[in-house]
């Protein structure tokens, strides 16, 4: 039971309790008289008595040990998962209100205005562009009531709150910036215009987009939630770790009921309570809509939540009903309005905000006499305008006070809402989340309702008003955000800068030089060199989801310690082993468990601490390749957006070369996948020097620099010879650039009437393999390069192609590949572990024949050979499509070429892999 109350239930005397709750005269099996109501009036008062004299934290020890002792006595009982449809704070339990009411309502209609404003403004404007006026209108108290009290900015002495403002509901994020003079008149009349790049206002929540102002992207909904939870734990460990105090910080997140159903939102929450992340405030705005009807139509989604959050441990706040219904709940002597509350079903709820009073009267209270008599005193009108509990300023108050003073579980605010609140021609349609422009009467209305000093031509023309600094409302804002250490949102980036070890350096402590390694042992030997560095080694995170055995890392557990708030209460089984499972609560590496979005999310959060906290991390997040982004990518996309830095490492990358897995496992598109996302920087590195060069040119742009791009790295399970780096110029800025020579000291004239094969990943080997086939065979000489990046060529190329066309008198720009494949007049021959897609990137940028081999098809378990002669990319089938492309060229006899298959046993009538 512990954690389970914010603050004491509404007590009822038993002849209150609805008939959902009511005790019957008659047991269950009918055959034993339950308790009368007396002796049951005698338990709930020597309960009242408890609490009165001793506290809530009595009242949950009694109730916990009188669960344990029904237990012992066979008499078991499941606890209902959900409470009464009311407020979980009873009025006289309510923290008082700090506030100025008149003010903040003021204040509250302004930002109302002035987002609304934006959007009609837009619609009007005939660029198309649109925009949400329905969801902020439906939780502006919720969000300005936690900016007059709650939202701290970051400071020297506070890390400040993380906010994950609820996507749609960006506009009134934007109106509240306005009247703090962050924004102006001209930047909100740019509302979903944001070319030029920097004078207008993002739709919704973008970092990349708005790089001094969003810190979360949160409108792929149910990425937010996910997010949050995972940035609540990231805070601790930060604080564990000893690298900054995040003690003072909360998490909020605002939600919508809607997005409630994303998997993601929920598939998280246990998380809260395992950790006892008591940082960390979800706000779900339960309007009752969705973006074409009800949530909920025939059932309660604050119910439901009510009982999922119960049951994963969450503390859970229901803010229902306002202020308005105190009095005619406190009337409720039967316990009938509790009981008629609770079986209305939300789509009816939805029915009573576009109907009369009228209706409502007949409707809800009609259906019994004893209801109707409860509002007799109230007009139809007075019936209408009974406020729901999240547009009440003082119940939401109440609710995030008890929220943020909960200890031992985190905290879930249901707000009862309407969905385009003070509008009078969207408020509760189905249609109202599309609601782009409003009426321009309805427009006359609204700034009645909320008393704005507007003319009425001023609000039909959607006037922006801003009143002057010394305006009282003006001065309340200002003071309350001063007092709470600045505005928010508000993203800034430290200017903290790595110093970054050197190329030898790095070689020294990962090169592998002569060691029979994978790239993955690679990678790991590189994480171990910089988490041991002595300057930033514990700014170095390390992610795993459970594979670490896989990817051959499990050493780093006993070197380095696997986080756990809780320490390690138990004693390993491999704890005499040097590679034990070492737990503590300063450990440097994240577990996640069997949870690539979990893991996903805890690399955004440690990868934007240098935005959000000051504090740069880095983090490794190595993975499954198959199950990256196959199976995150919207969140792989978020991070992009939130200009998160760090690097995603695909553990057991290539479709044959993760061998035995099968078809769910071998991955070979990652790396087009990849090239989707602008500032993720992708390779595919062969060889242990070719990966520490690589790492250490990212920590250089990322750490070193301070640009925001982000890393991916395909890596594989292949043992091999590492050989060392090549010497001569430019095989460092070519392993960087995505292309080089193996033997860069072959003149470019003697390579440029000859073959060249380039090769990626383990797939390299198979092309050297090849070349010293052609040469003993066919006498064909080849030259070898190493293809680290495509994505790199392409992007470059691609970026010098649109200069000179953009630029037709000046002198034209050469790219990389322009460089080193100029005059080549041989074949090319890309292989590669991935589909031809990745490669066939370059083919414009090529001067020459260009033929890529791949693995285009589902892969299946077998061996490493038969997996490669399968997809046609062994060294073989290499030599053959070399001297296809020789024959094509009048280099290679067309009549040899059978002899040639028959030769190097490829079956030409073998099934196409593509399809197979």
């Amino acid at each position: 039971m512990t954690g389970m109350l914010a603050t004491p239930p509404q007590t009822r005397r038993s002849e209150e309790i609805s008939s959902d709750d009511k005790p019957s005269d008659v047991a269950a099996n009918g055959s034993a008289p339950m308790l009368p109501p007396p002796e049951l009036d005698d338990w709930l008062e020597a309960l009242d008595d408890l609490y009165d004299r001793h506290g809530v934290e009595a009242v949950r020890l009694i109730l916990t040990q009188l669960h344990n002792r029904a237990n012992s006595k066979g008499a078991s009982v499941v606890p209902s998962s959900v409470t009464p449809y009311v407020n979980t704070i009873a009025k006289e339990n309510e923290a008082p209100f700090p506030g100025d009411r008149a003010l903040e309502r003021k204040v509250r209609s302004l930002v109302r205005w002035n987002a609304m404003a934006m959007v009609v403004q837009a619609a009007r404007s005939g660029s198309g562009v649109g925009g949400h006026i329905s969801t902020f209108a439906s939780s502006a108290c919720l969000v300005e009531t936690a900016q007059n009290h709650f939202f701290h900015a970051r400071t020297a002495d506070h890390t400040g709150d993380m906010v994950y403002f609820q996507g749609h509901a960006s506009p009134g994020m934007y109106a509240r910036a306005f009247l703090e003079g962050r924004l102006t008149e001209e930047n909100l009349t740019r509302f979903r215009r944001e070319l030029p790049r920097g004078q207008g206002l993002s739709s919704y929540p973008h970092p990349w987009l708005m790089p001094d102002f969003w810190q979360f992207p949160t409108v792929s909904m149910g990425l937010g939630p996910i997010c949050s939870l995972y940035h609540a734990r990231f805070l601790r460990y930060m604080e564990h770790r000893g690298l900054i105090d995040t003690s003072k910080s909360r998490v909020w997140a605002f939600l919508g009921d809607g997005e409630i159903d994303e998997p993601e939102s929920l598939g998280a929450i246990t998380l809260g309570a395992r950790e006892q992340l008591d940082n960390v405030t979800w706000v779900v705005n339960c309007n009752l809509q969705r973006l074409d009807g009800p949530v909920r139509g025939n059932g309660k989604i604050i119910q439901e939540l009510e009982g999922i959050f119960r049951g994963a441990g969450w503390n859970v706040i229901k803010v229902i009903w306002g202020a308005d219904w105190d009095p005619i709940l406190e009337n409720d002597s039967t316990g009938m309005l509790v009981q008629r509350m609770g079986e209305v079903v939300d789509g009816q709820f939805q029915k009573y905000v576009v109907e009369t009073g009228e209706y409502i009267r007949n409707d809800f209270f009609g259906k019994n006499p004893e209801l109707l008599k409860l509002v007799e005193h109230l007009t139809d009108d007075q019936l209408k305008s009974l406020r729901r509990g999240g547009h009440d300023v003082t119940k939401v108050y109440a609710a995030y006070k008890a929220a943020t003073e909960f200890k031992g579980a985190p905290t879930v605010v249901l707000a009862h809402t309407i969905k385009g609140y003070g509008i009078d021609t969207a408020e509760g349609r189905n249609t109202t989340h599309q609601k782009k422009n409003v009426e321009e009467e309805a427009l006359i209305r609204f700034r009645t309702r909320f008393e704005l000093p507007l003319s009425d031509d001023e609000a039909r023309n959607a006037k922006f008003y801003r009143p002057d600094d010394d305006a009282p409302e003006m001065q309340y804002l200002k003071k309350h955000r001063e007092t709470l250490g600045g505005s928010i949102p508000a993203r800034v980036p430290t200017t903290e800068r790595w110093t970054i070890p050197s190329v030898d350096e790095f070689m020294g402590g990962a090169g592998g030089v002569g060691k029979e390694w994978s790239t993955t042992k690679a990678l790991s030997e590189n994480m171990r060199f910089l988490m041991k560095n002595k300057s930033f080694g514990k700014q170095v995170l390390t992610i795993i989801p459970d594979e670490a055995q896989t990817f051959g890392m499990a050493s780093l557990f006993s070197q380095f310690g696997i986080y756990s708030s809780k320490g390690q209460l138990y004693s390993p089984v491999d704890a005499s082993e040097i590679a034990s499972y070492k737990e503590s609560k300063t450990g440097q590496i994240l577990m996640e468990g069997i949870n690539e979005a979990g893991a996903m999310a805890s690399f955004v959060a440690a990868g934007t601490s240098y935005a959000n906290l000051g504090v740069p991390i880095c983090p490794f997040y190595i993975y499954y390749s198959m199950f990256g982004f196959q199976r995150v990518g919207d969140l792989i996309w978020l991070a992009a957006d939130s200009r998160c830095k760090g690097f995603l490492c695909g553990g057991t990358s290539g479709r044959t070369t993760l061998n035995g897995e099968g078809l769910q496992h071998e991955d070979g598109h990652s790396q087009l996948m990849a090239s989707t996302v602008p500032n993720l920087i992708a390779y595919d590195p062969a060889f242990a020097y070719e990966v520490a060069v690589i790492i250490r040119d990212g920590l250089r742009r990322m750490y070193g620099e301070g640009e925001d791009v982000f890393y991916y790295l395909s890596v594989y399970n292949e043992n091999y010879d590492q050989p060392a780096m090549p010497k001569g110029d430019g095989v460092l800025d070519g392993i960087v650039k995505g292309l080089y020579p193996l033997d860069p000291s072959i003149p470019a004239a003697t390579r440029a009437t000859r073959p060249q094969l380039i090769g990626s990943g383990p797939i390299l080997n198979y092309a050297i393999t090849a070349q010293k086939i052609l040469a003993e065979k066919y006498n064909v000489t080849v030259d070898v390069w190493s293809a680290t990046s495509y994505n790199e060529l392409k992007r470059d190329a691609q970026a010098a192609e649109r200069w000179n066309r953009l630029h037709p008198t000046e002198t034209p720009r050469k790219s990389y590949l322009d460089t080193v494949l100029q005059g080549l007049k041989g074949p090319v021959i890309s292989v590669s572990d991935n589909v031809q897609l990745v490669a066939e990137q370059i083919r414009p940028y090529v001067p020459t024949q260009y033929v890529v081999l791949g693995t285009d098809g589902f892969g299946r378990s077998e061996s490493r050979k038969n997996l490669r002669r399968h997809f046609e990319i062994d060294a073989e089938c290499i030599a053959y499509t070399t001297l296809v492309a020789l024959s094509r060229q009048g280099q290679f006899d067309v009549a040899k070429l059978p002899a040639a298959l028959k030769d190097l046993g490829i079956d030409p009538e073998k099934i196409d892999p593509a399809m197979a």
